[in-house]
């Protein structure tokens, strides 16, 4: 019987991180075609074309973008897109047509890989940025539930949450901090943290970040944490969003704070007092609808009115 060497070991690891992330794409496949099913629902509501190819083209765009950043190679990217528009359509009884959506040949809005609009309002054309706060028509509003609870809630969502590298995960934490935060950092009201280390727990989604306050910069640690605040990604949006209190999710247990309290309860009381309007106008836009479809998705899969 052979005895297992470092190498052999490591290669079964390495091996195994594999299977992961193939069993994520297969997750993946599966949530996006339920999407899929509810777009599509959406669209018959709405009296929306079954088939948008100005979309598909920016689906496209944004895809290279992130494939390029990441050194992915563009041919895998688009065959990646291929698979997933291709099945897309198929399951709605649509037919595939690749080579018109590489013809650059249909009407498309000037759309570039950042996803910000260079048509500036041209006819036709719907800014990106204006969709989501656009009302929805009350028939569509009444299919809502039957349509969220197609989605996977987010305790399905943790295994593809644990093959994203945590150098990316700590990147954009920190960068949402120090977007959210920046007055209160420049203004010293987090000097509380210089020096002591709190954890964030995400129990639905299976993450823990420890927080610590460096070179006025709050920065994820790898050290043990003096404190938790431990809540569902739901109630942890809804707290960000303004749509609930932080006294009321932690006398309803939705939030749990551990360790040192004193640590907790500071960390709290100026994140309340931290004035709404000094965060930046999208990042706010993004946290209230985030909290507010977060909630709604939760009702649905409950049965509940939200």
């Amino acid at each position: 019987m052979l005895l297992p060497t470092p190498e052999r070991f490591a290669l079964a690891r390495a091996r195994g991180v594999i299977d992961r992330v193939d069993d994520s794409l297969i997750l993946l496949l599966a949530a996006r075609r339920r999407m899929v099913h509810a777009v599509a629902a959406l669209k018959q509501h709405a009296g929306v074309p079954p088939r948008d190819l100005a979309r598909e083209r920016q689906v496209r765009q944004r895809a290279q973008g992130l494939a390029a950043r990441f050194d992915l190679p563009e041919p895998t990217a688009q065959r990646l897109l291929d698979l997933a528009i291709g099945d897309a359509c198929r399951q709605q009884g649509l037919p595939v047509e690749p080579d018109r959506l590489e013809s650059g040949q249909v009407g498309l809005s000037r759309v570039d890989l950042n996803g910000v609009d260079l048509s500036q309002g041209d006819a036709g054309t719907l800014s990106a940025t204006m969709l989501p706060i656009m009302p929805m028509p009350t028939s569509i509003s009444s299919v809502a539930p039957q349509l969220l609870r197609l989605l996977p809630p987010p305790r399905r969502l943790a295994p593809l949450l644990q093959v994203v590298p945590s150098r990316w995960q700590h990147r954009l934490l920190e960068t949402a901090m120090a977007r959210v935060l920046d007055a209160p950092l420049r203004e010293g009201a987090l000097d509380f943290m210089r020096g002591r280390r709190l954890a964030i727990e995400v129990s639905d989604l299976r993450l823990r970040w420890v927080l610590e306050l460096r070179d006025n910069r709050l920065c994820v640690t790898d050290a043990e944490a003096e404190a938790s605040v431990r809540g569902s990604v739901t109630d942890l949006l809804l707290l960000a969003g303004r749509l609930e209190d932080a006294d009321t999710l932690f006398f309803q247990r939705r939030l749990v704070l551990t360790g040192d309290t004193e640590l907790g309860l500071t960390a709290r009381n100026m994140l309340e007092r931290l004035p709404w309007e000094s965060i930046p106008l999208g990042l706010r836009i993004v946290l209230n609808r985030g909290a507010r479809f977060a909630r709604t998705a939760r009702a649905a899969h409950r049965g509940e009115t939200a």
